[in-house]
């Protein structure tokens, strides 16, 4: 029999099914930056991309359907500059920060954010990003280029910026600039669910530093450059001549230690670069080619050049080409040169100088032996001692905090008998000595000698200071010292700030020979001595 349902168990079943619909229905996550905000977002965008398609974002328990969330995908492309100003820098390709240096990036919470890479010179480039965790990786061909991808899940001020040691420093770093609010959601599900969805690709960025060593190089060579390799006197006479010199930027993996290995920048694979020699008057043409292989522009500054950079506004030289300048010796005296192409500390604590003798009409005085010696430090991630092959540090550089220091290249190497400096009892010898640095002062001391005549900051016109027993110079200074070996025996090459021997500055001078009992014995103190 047919009955007419009440008015109340209608409106229940009602309520029941709008209930059930309510619980069955998506729940979206909504991401609402401001009006403002949202309109700087989307013109700043250079090629910006908005999906018309939202992408819907899973997060399904064992019997409900997906939630679904919208998100704008924005599309920036950077391509990375040398020589400009800032020296590097990451400029803007198309739309809005079409040609800006280190543009703003601006994008709103919760988009997509593709950021692709051109590198614009054959020289080593990447981008990082430390609140998201994307890397491009090493971009080393001309025009090679990488993509990031990551969801803006964090409001706030970022910077982009390129992990090469020195190149943010000197430009390579721009902003990225998170707008809008949170309003609904979760954001670490949002993120989580995004990066499932394949949203956050890239290289996975490395840590800014470990003291983790990587293995050895096993071919690595031996980069010291031997002190008796340097060029003989000149025939010094009144006619000015001209010199061609060719130079070669080399960067090589080369041994600092017994199993320890670092990455050497080099002038023709040796540290220090070859010694130079001409006199005052002359000319002479520099050629610097930088090899194919290296992942850095390079150049040289003469501290003996009258003009722009010491020659290095003309030498900032790419990968695989040539750079020619000329000038002329106007003052006599003994002259550092290094590498000036920013990070200029990097390249030069990584092996980058040399000297440079303009010697004065006449020349100098003669003498039995020349050496050639230099010091340098040497910045490594990891403490002093560790084997394996050692990473460069630019923080610590910055500190001053050096792991090693070294006379010609590396530790301990003028200890070693192929690269030891010998000489004959009676014999005067001369060193040029010189401190490519880039930041310690040497207190250049020969134990158990007395230097004859010091050529104060590389001065060979004025009065030689005589009898001194430590002579003081800075980085990127030289002198010239003279002494005479009166007794054999072993004498130690150090910098008198001796916690430095330990940290590898040393080197040994052989003098062979015979006795000589009247200045130094070994036997009994005689009586009356005092001691």
């Amino acid at each position: 029999m047919n009955k007419n349902l009440s008015p109340n168990f209608v409106s229940a079943i009602l309520a029941g099914f709008t209930i059930l619909i309510l619980v069955a229905l998506p729940v979206r996550l909504e991401f609402v930056p401001s009006e403002v905000e949202a309109q700087d977002a989307s013109t700043q965008a250079d090629d910006v991309t908005v999906s018309q398609n939202e992408t819907t974002v899973s997060q399904a328990d064992d019997d409900t359907n997906a939630s679904q969330a919208a998100f704008n995908v924005v599309e920036f492309t950077l391509r990375t500059q040398l020589g400009g100003d800032p020296a590097m820098a990451f400029v803007g390709v198309g739309g809005d920060i079409d040609g800006i240096v280190n543009p703003e990036l601006v994008i709103g919470l919760g988009d997509v954010v593709q950021i692709t890479v051109i590198n614009g010179d054959p020289a080593l480039h990447d981008l990082r990003i430390d609140e998201f965790g994307v890397y491009t990786g090493e971009l080393i061909e001309d025009e090679q280029t990488a993509t990031i991808e990551f969801v803006a899940t964090q409001p706030g001020n970022f910077n982009y910026y390129c992990t090469v040691p020195g190149h943010r420093q000197v430009g390579m770093e721009g902003l990225l600039r998170v707008v809008g609010t949170v309003t609904a959601g979760d954001e670490d599900a949002l993120d989580e669910s995004l990066v499932d969805d394949g949203y956050g690709s890239g290289e996975t960025a490395p840590d800014a530093e470990t003291l983790t060593a990587e293995p050895t190089v096993d071919d690595a060579v031996s980069i010291v450059r031997n002190p008796t390799d340097l060029p003989a006197p000149l025939n010094n006479d009144d006619s000015p001549k001209h010199h061609v010199v060719e130079m070669t930027a080399v960067e090589v993996d080369g041994q600092i230690a017994d199993g320890t290995t670092y990455h050497y920048m080099t002038f023709d694979g040796q540290v220090p670069g070859p010694m130079l020699r001409m006199t005052v008057g002359d000319t002479m043409e520099l050629r610097l080619t930088n090899e194919m292989e290296s992942l850095l522009p390079h150049s040289i500054d003469l501290h003996a050049v009258t003009g722009p950079g010491g020659g290095a506004e003309f030498t900032q030289t790419m990968a695989g080409e040539v750079s020619v300048f000329n000038f002329r010796a106007l003052q006599p005296g003994l002259y550092i040169y290094h590498c000036a192409t920013a990070s200029i500390g990097h390249h030069i604590s990584s092996g980058m100088y040399g000297m440079i003798l303009v010697e004065p009409v006449g020349g100098l005085p003669p003498v039995d032996h020349e050496f050639y010696v230099m010091q340098g430090e040497i910045y490594t991630e990891q403490p002093f001692g560790t084997e394996g092959h050692l990473g460069f540090s630019h923080e610590k550089m910055l500190d001053e905090d050096a792991e090693y220091y070294v006379f010609n290249g590396a530790a301990n190497a003028l200890t070693l008998d192929e690269y030891a400096l010998r000489a004959e009892v009676g014999d005067t010898v001369r060193i040029y000595f010189g401190v490519g640095g880039p930041n310690a002062i040497s207190s250049f001391h020969v134990i158990g000698e007395i230097f004859d005549r010091v050529y104060d900051e590389g001065s060979l016109t004025s009065e030689p200071l005589t009898n001194v027993q430590t002579t003081l110079v800075p980085p990127g200074g030289t002198t010239v010292v003279e002494f005479t070996l009166d007794v054999p025996g072993r004498y130690i090459l150090v910098d008198h700030a001796l916690s430095r021997l330990e940290r590898g500055l040393a080197g040994y001078l052989y003098a062979e020979g015979e006795e000589n009992d009247t200045i130094f014995s070994s036997g009994n103190v005689p009586e009356q001595s005092g001691h």
